[in-house]
């Protein structure tokens, strides 16, 4: 797919991007993702933070962010890692995907750089997140894969903090990059938009199928904690039989193990004239996808205590209780190794614990690091 077409003069603050290599008509082709926009000197990728150099790929945001902000890691969301603790979230500019109902989009679309007013290195954002006492650092807003050299350095300052690393993602990567920024994370949460090709190619310009390779590679190839958010838009990707589909093919591809969680659209973006999502749409979903063998499935951008809470699928009974980011109910018996095991009957349950609960609730916080 064609790259943006704006040309820039001065890249001099831009850093070396790995994942790239020359063509033989003078352009260079980013490998990063399979977009693989073919870009001549000064012409920036579609996802506007990668650009070419003198002849190579750089990353023009490295150090820089829209903002960060200490939230609920079952924001991002994750209901099975570290639950009711604080997480550190930043992101930059720019997207590869676009996403006609993105909401995030002045973040992801932005093409104005006065919007990353927030410069930290990676050694200043671990230091953040230990001050603040959260017990990791999510990239998030706008997709991390575009920015992975700075991802990568934040996340190795991280680890030396003994903080870990979260990402959330529409998982549209090339092998090679996917393994090493992977390599890097200790949770992953992958925007699964829907489950055609239509979809992707009518709504984001991109494909299904890399996504789901993702999936499956963060399945079985990583230790990296896993959770699938799919934001149900009327009229779009609502269907019975789409859900059937997906959560069938998640079962059958990943397992039960692996939570889903049914996200609400509101209107946004460039889709303002569609519907809200009905509270109703995402309960069937949830259903549909329980009925079909996930064990943890959940509703998102609703307010919905049953499906927001954590059920141990052996006894039925409520491991986690949560109203919003609240937590309620906590009936899971930490086991040492970051596992658990229902209180009740025993039985374990999928995810990472570290002791009792966090109690951060839904307070969100801003953060800011000083100038120079």
């Amino acid at each position: 797919m064609a790259p943006a077409t704006m040309l820039d003069k001065d890249l001099t603050d831009a850093v070396s991007g790995r994942y790239w290599h020359a063509l033989d008509d003078g352009r260079v082709q980013c490998d990063l993702c399979p977009r693989f926009c073919k870009l001549h000197d000064g012409q920036r990728g579609l996802c506007f933070v990668r650009a070419c150099r003198d002849g190579e790929i750089v990353l023009t945001t490295y150090g820089r962010s829209s903002g960060f902000c200490v939230d609920p890691i079952e924001k991002k969301p994750l209901n099975h890692f570290l639950p009711g603790t604080p997480v550190l979230s930043f992101g930059t500019a720019g997207c590869n995907l676009t996403c006609k109902f993105c909401q995030n989009w002045d973040i992801s679309k932005s093409r104005e750089f006065d919007k990353l007013q927030e410069q930290a290195s990676p050694e200043m954002i671990a230091e953040a997140a230990v001050k603040t006492g959260c017990k990791s650092v999510a990239v998030t807003y706008n997709d991390p894969v575009i920015f992975l050299e700075y991802a990568v350095d934040v996340a190795e300052a991280c680890h030396a903090r003994d903080i870990k690393m979260v990402a959330v993602t529409a998982g549209y990567m090339c092998a090679e990059p996917r393994a090493e920024f992977y390599r890097h994370m200790d949770a992953v949460n992958v925007d699964l938009k829907a489950f055609t090709e239509r979809f992707y190619r009518d709504l984001c310009s991109s494909e299904l199928a890399p996504v789901l390779e993702t999936l499956k590679y963060l399945k079985h190839e990583t230790d990296v904690w896993l959770e699938i958010t799919n934001l149900i838009i009327p009229g779009e990707n609502d269907g019975d039989a789409e859900i059937e589909e997906m959560t069938t093919w998640v079962m059958e591809n990943l397992g039960p193990d692996v939570p889903m969680h049914f996200s609400a659209f509101h209107p946004d973006w460039k889709m303002m004239d569609k519907e809200k999502t009905p509270l109703e749409t995402v309960v069937r979903a949830r259903r549909i996808a329980m009925k079909n063998g996930l064990r943890y499935a959940y509703t998102g951008n609703v307010h919905d205590p049953e499906g927001d809470a954590t059920y141990c699928h052996h006894c039925g009974e409520i491991l986690v209780g949560r109203d919003w980011y609240e937590l309620s109910i906590w009936n899971i018996k930490f086991e040492g190794n970051y596992t658990g095991n229902c209180g009740n009957c025993g039985t374990p349950v999928a995810g990472v614990f570290d002791g009792p609960p966090g109690d951060w609730g839904r307070k969100r916080q801003p953060l800011h690091f000083a100038k120079g």
